[in-house]
């Protein structure tokens, strides 16, 4: 199962009784945060969950595994997550 923004908000709301604008509103400060962080390069550390970290990836050549065609894959920015030692050990429980 995919969860998507809407089940987050409805979970916020539920957790902490928040009204749903308001809870909405909440999401959307969180993300827009990270999202204004990590475009500015910087980390975001979220202790006990993990952190986001920004990677400049270089150009490269790639292969199409069908037809064999080689292409060139551009320089670009990826986002990549690190979970913490304590989410790690959440999840394999």
């Amino acid at each position: 199962m995919t969860r998507i923004k809407e089940d987050i908000i409805r979970d916020v709301m539920t957790k902490i009784t928040l009204d749903r604008k308001y809870a909405k509103a909440l999401v959307e400060a969180i993300l827009t945060i990270i999202k204004d962080s990590l475009r500015s390069g910087e980390e975001v550390m979220i202790s006990g969950f993990g952190h986001f970290k920004v990677r400049h990836k270089k150009p490269r050549m790639g292969r199409n595994p069908k037809t064999k065609v080689a292409y060139e894959i551009s320089e670009r920015v990826v986002v990549t997550f690190y979970p913490s030692k304590v989410f790690r050990k959440d999840l394999n429980v």
